[in-house]
């Protein structure tokens, strides 16, 4: 009896420990999302540079996925994912290193804060006419110091960073699934991998609020006067505390690493063994003998060179699986749109529905995070209250993604007009209406100003209008400071008795404001459907290989669907998404810097077509992929039946029963040393 509560209580704190590393490196990697539009601005990136940097972390998993994968499911693994979780925890704080050693943050600006002073400078230049020419830009002259100038590089490190942190998490979902579903009864090993991942959707539920939170904070805070910044956190200026989320995140998964120190490699079993350790794959929660066999042993005492020698064969014989090979390709092509959308999604909410980064995060936090966790859980507890077979998860994936994706044909409905900017948006000579053809920034009311059309600082004009700069504006005069600057004399706003503008983009109170609502609505809806085919999904993947074949097979489709999905998805995302820029920002030694305003019809198209194309060819690899299943079920209920007689009515009534099956198409041939391979079953 004693024994078997240490059962209990070792595998009970192993859930725990593996929620809480789950917790861990989904709220680094949410807060990884969340910090996407920082980046661009910070550095002065596009958004497929941010998507390189991104797909970094894949990369790191790449690197060392299936070698852990296979060699780690036959040593200590509890150790092995400790060790992982420390390198999370050192590439975290790795990424936040470049603030500590980079200069600080200077945006483009023609607004100063000035103290004691009643004349400001004329935010106009008296000069020669501004040319027009050279796509109308004024030459640009790269400012003194550019060569020692460590912002083009210092993107560097948060990629290295992200790779050290991509290796670390590799042992954590292979080896802790594989882990679970060893000592837990096939009934309920369900539940606790529904359990685990519900908990760990609770990390970016953290990490985008922790983002949301750190957008509001100035990202040189501590170093500058907060009353000298010009602009706010709506600005497309804004850099917010990016550095400060990964101190934090980097300090919760070192503390993850610590329970993983002090578990066993194996758990006691209950009977006449006395003190002897079984192996992980030969425990369980509950005390039935018979369900011992059903799991597969492993070998400890194989030395390192045997099971090298054995790598080879055993990963031929997985990828001859035609069912596990279907599933790979349909798993793959929905997670580069799955990675693709919850990549930039917090970007598209910014741009297309003019919101700040800090309320986008925090939306994704509150609202879309949690929805995924309860579908989680939810098609975890549906899967264990209605017996699912293998073919019932797999349907039941099915349906609910074919839901979702219907319902997700109603966001091109939700479009935003985009803002109106002259020069940009506008024409200087037709103000009524928004054109995505190209405008030049200038025009008569601002041919006596000197500006630059590379600058973007943008006042409000009394008209409504937003100008990219008060020299583009016409304006000639300022008065006040800092974020109450207000310009006057300005020639293009055109307002009779009233030429003035102020700092910041207009407000913009349209029909866009009331959609989002609906918006949000939505994807809660969509969000729920899709994720309750989540953990039957997972399921399936686990049953349809034979037990001995599980760790890899889970590592062999972290390693596809990370090379193939994690890594390519947000490079072309975000390099479609660039093609729908209308301004870029100018770094200061030359070159384009981030974007500052998009077309918001084409990102629109671009994304969600984008999205849904993948989602649409995954349903068509579906439909051959149900086929083989049906195929090798039948195969395998004829193996049971002219196998080993006894055996056969075993296999039989547990396939009634439970209504389980596995993938073992070679049951007949099995030796009788080898019937626990034949008494597997889901």
């Amino acid at each position: 009896e004693a024994q078997v509560k240490e059962k209990e209580l070792c595998g009970r704190m192993f859930l725990v420990a593996l929620s809480f590393a789950y917790f861990a490196k989904a709220l680094s990697g949410s807060y990884m999302k969340s910090t996407i539009t920082q980046l661009e601005r910070r550095f002065d990136i596009p958004s497929y540079l941010i998507g390189v940097i991104d797909g970094s972390f894949e990369i790191g998993n790449l690197l060392v996925i299936a070698f852990v994968s296979y060699f780690g499911a036959k040593l200590h693994r509890p150790k092995i994912i400790a060790v992982g979780c420390v390198l999370m925890s050192i590439g975290t704080f790795i990424i936040a290193l470049p603030h500590f050693i980079i200069g600080r943050y200077e945006f483009e600006t023609s607004v100063r804060w000035v103290v004691n002073s009643t004349q400001n400078p004329s935010p106009c230049p008296v000069g020669s006419p501004a040319d027009p020419t050279h796509d109308g830009r004024l030459p640009q002259v790269p400012a003194t110091g550019c060569e020692g100038d460590s912002n083009l590089s210092m993107w560097i490190y948060v990629l290295l960073g992200n790779v050290l942190r991509g290796i670390g998490e590799t042992p954590v979902q292979p080896l802790g699934i594989s882990y679970i579903d060893d000592f837990a009864t096939e009934e309920n090993a369900a539940l606790y991998v529904g359990c685990v991942q519900t908990i760990s959707v609770f990390g970016p539920v953290f990490g985008y609020l922790l983002g949301s939170l750190c957008a509001k904070i100035y990202v040189d805070i501590g170093f500058v006067k907060m009353e000298t910044i010009t602009i706010t956190p709506a600005d497309s200026r804004w850099v917010g505390a990016w550095w400060l989320g990964y101190l934090i995140a980097g300090f919760i998964t070192l503390l993850s690493a610590i329970p993983f120190w002090f578990l066993p490699r194996s758990l006691p079993i209950s009977g006449t063994q006395g003190p002897e350790k079984c192996t992980p794959e030969q425990t369980s929660f509950i005390k039935e003998p018979p369900l011992l066999k059903h799991k597969y042993p492993a070998e400890e005492n194989t030395s390192f060179i045997e099971m090298a020698k054995d790598f080879i064969p055993t990963l031929r014989t997985l990828l001859g699986h035609p069912v596990y090979l279907v599933y790979l390709c349909v798993t793959i092509t929905q997670l580069n749109s799955l990675i693709g959308m919850v990549t930039y999604k917090p970007k598209y909410i910014e741009q297309h529905f003019r919101q700040s980064t800090s309320k986008a995060n925090f939306l994704m936090g509150v609202i879309n995070i949690p929805a995924v966790a309860l579908g989680m859980f939810s098609g975890g507890l549906l899967m264990k209250r209605l017996k699912l077979n293998i073919m019932g998860a797999a349907k039941m994936a099915f349906g609910t993604s074919l839901v979702g994706y219907i319902l997700s044909l109603f966001f091109f409905a939700m479009s935003c007009e985009n803002a109106k900017v002259a020069g940009v948006t506008l024409s200087y000579n037709s103000m009524d209406r928004i054109s995505y053809d190209k405008h030049s920034a200038f025009a008569a009311c601002n041919s006596n100003c000197f500006c630059s059309a590379g600058d973007w600082d943008p006042v409000c004009g009394e008209n409504g209008i937003t100008y990219v700069s008060p020299c583009l504006a016409g304006c000639t005069t300022s008065a006040g400071s800092g974020k109450n600057t207000l310009f006057s004399n300005c020639s293009c706003v055109g307002v009779a008795g009233n030429l003035t503008a102020s700092t910041g983009q207009c407000p913009h109170k349209d029909d866009c404001e009331r959609m989002f609502p609906y918006f949000l609505a939505l994807s809660v809806v969509t969000s729920f459907i899709i994720s309750l085919g989540g953990t039957p999904g997972y399921m399936f993947l686990i049953r349809c290989i034979k037990p001995q074949l599980k760790s890899l097979a889970l590592g062999f489709h972290a390693l596809a669907t990370r090379t193939l999905a994690g890594i390519p998805a947000p490079i072309y995302f975000g390099a479609i998404i660039d093609t729908t820029c209308l301004k870029w920002g100018q770094k200061k030694c030359g070159g384009i810097g981030a974007c500052r305003i998009y077309n918001t019809t084409s990102y629109r198209i671009a994304y969600l077509g984008l999205t849904l194309s993948l989602r649409t060819v995954s349903f068509f690899i579906c439909i051959p992929g149900f086929i083989l299943l049906r195929r090798q079920l039948r195969k395998e209920e004829r193996n049971a039946a002219h196998g080993d007689p006894a055996n056969g009515r075993t296999e039989l009534e547990a396939l009634r029963k439970e209504e389980f099956v596995t993938s073992n198409s070679d049951q007949s041939q099995q030796t009788p040393d080898n019937n626990t391979d034949r008494e597997t079953r889901l």
